[in-house]
């Protein structure tokens, strides 16, 4: 069952849904701990081709979401972008919302080569960031400190909604 939509009137192409990706925000990480509950936490993210997704935690040498993916590096991830909540004509319940969500799968595991960290924080800052911001320094001192991550995206799907029903 997993990855498969039941509702494919909303179902989009997984090039639209990685598309959406790139834009989008804010992504919600759930992982599974050791006691077989699940944890779901926001993430900031980067996506710009293919099948790999990269986030990060900040100096946090122990957290809960640290101690899950070490011990079971399967991942699920939301995004998702809400929209307009039509009013229905006759009765509330038939109110619609639009919106954008995306669901994927995969496997998620630590970086460890600073170049390659280095090139998150720069498609981080050029996603996230002000591109007028002026810093005295360049470079990411506190690299060492931070933990990057790479989910290699196993399965993805995608769901639209333009609120035309309910």
């Amino acid at each position: 069952m997993r990855g498969i939509l039941n509702n494919k009137k909303r179902e989009i192409s997984v090039d639209d849904a990685l598309s959406f990706l790139r834009e989008a925000k804010v992504a919600h990480v759930a992982t599974v701990g050791e006691d077989g509950y699940p944890y779901v936490i926001p993430f900031v993210f980067v996506y710009e081709e293919g099948k790999k997704l990269y986030l990060h935690i900040g100096n946090l040498r122990e957290s809960h979401f640290w101690e899950n993916v070490k011990k079971n590096p399967r991942v699920s991830i939301e995004v998702c972008e809400m929209g307009a909540i039509v009013p229905g004509k006759k009765y509330a319940c038939q109110s619609a919302l639009a919106y954008t969500s995306v669901v994927l799968f995969g496997k998620i595991h630590r970086i460890e080569d600073e170049q390659k960290k280095e090139w998150f924080y720069d498609c981080l800052w050029k996603k996230y960031g002000d591109p007028h911001w002026q810093f005295e320094k360049g470079g990411y001192p506190a690299l060492p400190k931070t933990e990057v991550f790479e989910v290699d995206i196993e399965n993805i799907t995608g769901k639209l909604s333009e609120a035309l029903s309910h």
